[in-house]
């Protein structure tokens, strides 16, 4: 199978271990087309610190009334059995999920077709990629990759879709995550990428050579 006839959900969370995940936006993938989204701010589980919250525009106060990120526990497991997971350095969104359930339900290993795994990876990481795919365009921050790309004027459609008033701009979850998205949809309109399969593209996804190696073997054996 190809990673382009693979649901796969690709995750932003603002927040910290420190503050606990203060908002989420996840994006539903499939074809290498944006089919739907979900997000949602949730309270914080600790201290916010001033120069976060200048970040990202959230503060414990304002968050108080929301139920914690932690009551969607069903929601992510889900996910998790449905398709792969995807983050823009998606070792933040891993540590951060792992940090409120270290591990998921026992879920489909997306790397060994008909295997099973209790992990919330491999993740789909689309700086990884791009830094692998086209490193021309130099700096892996999200939004560089994505003018680089000319995907703004397309996000910014998006975000008037999808995003919550206010919440439409870099540094808010779902806007991050259509950001991240749009440049895993960019991939498949490229032939050859498209052709990849799911373990190639999360083989891919890391710069690590023996985890690369280990999920590579997964394709031969």
């Amino acid at each position: 199978m190809t990673w382009i006839d693979q649901t796969i959900f690709f995750v932003d969370f603002e927040g910290s271990r420190a503050s606990g995940v203060l908002e989420y936006g996840v994006v539903t993938l499939r074809r290498g087309e944006i089919v739907d989204s979900r997000t949602r701010l949730c309270a914080a589980t600790g201290d916010v610190r001033p120069e976060d919250a200048a970040v990202h525009g959230l503060r414990a106060e304002a968050l108080a009334g929301e139920p914690p990120f932690a009551d969607d526990w069903e929601l992510f497991a889900a996910w998790r059995e449905q398709g792969p997971l995807a983050a823009h350095y998606a070792g933040v969104e891993n540590a951060l999920i792992k940090s409120v359930w270290p591990y998921p339900r026992n879920s489909p290993d997306f790397a060994r077709p008909g295997e099973r795994v209790i992990e919330w990876g491999p993740w789909v990481d689309t700086a990884r990629l791009y830094a692998q795919l086209f490193p021309a365009l130099g700096g892996g921050g999200l939004e560089s990759l994505v003018t680089a790309c000319g995907l703004q004027p397309e996000l910014q459609s998006l975000a008037v879709r999808h995003c919550p008033p206010g919440r439409g701009r870099y540094h808010a979850a779902l806007y991050d995550a259509l950001a991240g998205a749009l440049l895993l949809a960019r991939l498949a309109r490229d032939s050859q990428i498209a052709a990849l399969t799911t373990m190639q593209l999360l083989a891919l996804s890391t710069l690590d050579p023996q985890k690369r190696e280990r999920l590579q073997q997964r394709e031969l054996f």
